[in-house]
């Protein structure tokens, strides 16, 4: 069986608090129905002072999925772990630990938007030192036992329920953040399909004799939205994934690589380009992938079409995919 992913960012351009509200119980409901229909993983993720709302707190929202659950796993994927403060993230990973009996799954990458380190006070520049910090932190403050940090000794309580600890990965597509996961003995989430990012991870590996794995992106990893006609759903909601790929893929350099980095700046060049996809449920089955990510409130996308292509998927693709 395929693993299953809903992924939601809350994004809705323009949206007003009351709106948000409304989209954000959505999700909750959502995510309960996703849970008793056996679906695998709510995705969620963090970005800052997005103008389209783009979800800045991403443990507050696993929280209250967690609230509205039983068995479905949140990965949050990824923090921006340099604006977090160590200790603090500890606690609130512990107690979200806790709260799921084990379901939460944290990938830790250090960001690309200067723009968010500027909103906090963060020198871009040390995120690596930041970063390198923060992971040290959290597994030494999740022992439960004393230990120095900065300077003096501390403590942290309660112990997560995880043992040793909660799943904590380290997202990235740097050699350096291949070699920090290594080094600390922490598994390994590249950002896209990249084989010989794994191999170099698995030097190192070999080199400061720890012991780590790797969660990679397959090849391909499209977004997908179910719909009994596609050439409609594109018409009508086209607009929404458009208006998500060209944002997300603006605070990109070159450089960063992601499974769903799009370079669409028109709904028919992201159509054809296949990173967001509308199926119908027989093509959705067809597809024979290892991983299913379903994104049913893309960019603003309403949340009665959401609801549609989320029953599409529960109702007619997963019990293809498990057949």
């Amino acid at each position: 069986m395929p693993v299953t992913v809903a992924r939601f960012n809350l994004v809705a351009p323009g949206a007003s608090p009351a709106e948000l509200a409304a989209r954000y119980r959505a999700a909750l409901e959502m995510a309960a129905y996703a849970d008793d229909r056996g679906v695998t993983t709510v995705q969620t993720e963090e970005h800052h002072g997005a103008e389209n709302n783009w979800l800045p707190s991403p443990f507050a929202f696993a929280g209250a999925v967690f609230g509205a659950t039983r068995r479905i796993a949140v990965t949050v994927s990824a923090i921006i772990g340099p604006l977090h403060d160590p200790l603090r993230l500890a606690e609130e990973i512990a107690v979200l630990d806790l709260l799921s009996g084990g379901r939460l799954v944290t990938v830790a990458g250090i960001g690309y938007r200067p723009e968010e380190y500027d909103l906090f006070g963060v020198d871009f520049t040390r995120r690596g030192r930041l970063q390198d910090e923060l992971l040290q932190t959290l597994l030494q403050a999740w022992t439960g036992e004393p230990f120095s940090y900065r300077g003096r000794t501390v403590r942290v309580t309660p112990r997560p329920y995880t043992d040793p600890h909660p799943l904590l990965l380290v997202g990235g597509s740097s050699k350096a953040a291949a070699r920090r996961a290594a080094r600390l003995g922490l598994p390994f989430f590249p950002s896209a399909h990249l084989p010989e990012l794994e191999a170099y991870y698995k030097e190192r590996l070999a080199e400061y004799g720890t012991d780590g794995w790797v969660m990679m992106p397959a090849a391909e990893t499209p977004l997908l939205h179910v719909a009994e006609d596609p050439d409609r759903a594109w018409a009508r909601y086209g607009r929404h994934f458009l208006h998500e790929a060209r944002t997300y893929a603006s605070w990109q350099s070159g450089g960063v690589r992601s499974a769903v980095k799009s370079g669409a700046t028109t709904v028919e060049d992201l159509r054809a380009e296949g990173v967001y996809r509308i199926l119908t449920p027989d093509a959705c089955v067809a597809l024979g992938l290892d991983s299913y990510v379903l994104h049913p409130l893309s960019g603003g996308m309403p949340v009665e079409e959401g609801w549609r292509s989320l029953q599409l998927f529960c109702e007619r693709v997963l019990p293809g995919l498990a057949g």
